[in-house]
């Protein structure tokens, strides 16, 4: 008998929901195939069978949120007998979710595991829970814990506090909630359906995006004739060559990271009244999923050629698609690229990923006519849109920014064979 345990995707992630079980009781399992489906604040990815044999029982229903290291199902031998009780999912025994497996670690690790820090402050996911629902800023908890960690008794004693004071000293933060009720909405013939855990992960990030940081985008024309050319020159032999296909991505991503290097504030964060320049430049490029959208990350993207973006972004496209990242892999970005332009899309808006401030957008590259000395000519053309961050970035800091990717891409020179 094995013990399928939910795996601890990385080590801030103290929780997973199950969102999809791949077999039912009684089924016939291989080791390594795909078992079940997890969402977490990071990442939704596919867990694989430990062992071979029989799905014996399933513990945890779909939707259901555990602790890491809970057991979530029981593989027997091969033909294993399944108990009549072990048909339907269960839901976890009260008070503890599940039993711990075996090969968890002990207490101690797991509690430091639960911790994680937001803006240079410790708390766990209770605690961050709380904060929420009582619009607390944890910036202003003094932390009782080792090293300063923020607990529930922590939040409570604030809250006795805050009701003792005056209501003129309790004015409330801004509303953070994604999804206020909408009973309006309900009339005429309708369904209803739930919105998928990703889909409330997007919806809570972008309420936060606009919430925090005031928006402001330049869009630029920028004449990719050049690129345009090379790639219908040399795709073919490209291909043969890397076993890759070549993309216009790559283009954008060498003039980003030379732009970043020459405006590093565009490739900064914001702490408060502090300013962050990061000295890593890693891109997240956006990823269109089946009813959703992730972001995964090129770490040290200046520092790679334009065989190895191509390959990076291959390879990080398809786990998007297959649900094989890793939450390291979705995280510590310091810059993001929308290629909206694969789907058509001329330009548009993009929201800022937070911490970071500023995104590139992408617009497809399409023939127009332009006036070039005088005459008229069919060129490639594109638009680029930076979406950034008007605390940190002025327009003209935008626009040069923009101005030198631009740049770039008209005076390419790099050979890509």
């Amino acid at each position: 008998m094995s013990d399928v345990i939910m795996p601890q995707m990385g080590e801030s992630i103290v929780e997973g929901t199950v969102t999809k079980w791949f077999k039912k009781v009684g089924d016939r399992i291989e080791k390594d195939e795909p078992l079940f489906e997890i969402s977490t604040d990071k990442v939704d990815t596919e867990v694989p069978s430990p062992a071979a044999g029989t799905l014996t029982e399933i513990l945890v229903p779909e939707g259901t949120t555990v602790q890491v290291n809970a057991v979530v199902a029981r593989i027997g031998e091969a033909g294993a007998a399944v108990a009549p009780s072990a048909l339907q999912p269960k839901a976890p025994p009260a008070p503890a979710p599940v039993a711990p497996a075996p090969a968890a670690p002990p207490a101690p690790v797991v509690e430091a595991a639960e911790e994680e820090a937001v803006e240079g402050i410790r708390s766990s996911p209770l605690v961050r829970r709380l904060a929420k629902e009582h619009n607390i800023d944890l910036r202003s908890v003094k932390g009782t814990g080792q090293g300063g960690r923020i607990s529930k008794r922590d939040i409570e004693a604030h809250l006795a506090v805050k009701e003792e004071a005056p209501a003129a000293a309790m004015a409330p933060l801004p509303p953070t909630v994604a999804f206020p009720p909408t009973p309006g909405a309900l009339f005429g013939r309708y369904t209803v359906e739930k919105l998928s855990v990703m889909r409330q992960r997007i919806g809570e990030h972008m309420v936060l995006t606009k919430r925090v940081s005031p928006h402001v985008s330049t869009v630029h024309q920028v004449d990719a004739t050049q690129i345009a050319r090379l790639r219908e020159r040399v795709k073919a032999e490209f291909e043969r060559q890397n076993g890759v296909k070549l993309t216009f991505l790559p283009f954008f991503l060498r003039a980003a990271c030379a732009a970043l290097k020459a405006f590093p504030v565009v490739n900064a964060s914001l702490d408060g009244t502090n300013v962050i320049y990061h000295q890593d430049i890693n891109v997240g490029i956006a990823v269109a999923l089946d009813g959703g959208l992730i972001v995964p990350v090129i770490k040290g993207a200046d520092e790679k050629n334009f065989l190895g973006l191509q390959r990076a972004v291959n390879d990080l496209a398809d786990r998007a698609r297959n649900k094989q990242l890793k939450p390291d892999e979705v995280q510590g970005g310091t810059f993001s690229i929308s290629n909206y332009g694969s789907f058509g899309s001329l330009w548009a808006t993009p929201a800022i990923n937070q911490p970071q401030v500023a995104i590139l957008g992408l617009g497809a590259i399409h023939k127009a006519p332009v006036v070039i000395d005088d005459a008229i000519a069919i060129r490639s053309l594109a638009y680029v849109t930076l979406s950034f961050d008007h605390r940190i970035i002025d327009g003209a800091t935008g626009d040069r920014f923009v101005s030198h990717l631009r740049q770039g891409i008209e005076d390419w020179r790099e050979e890509i064979l």
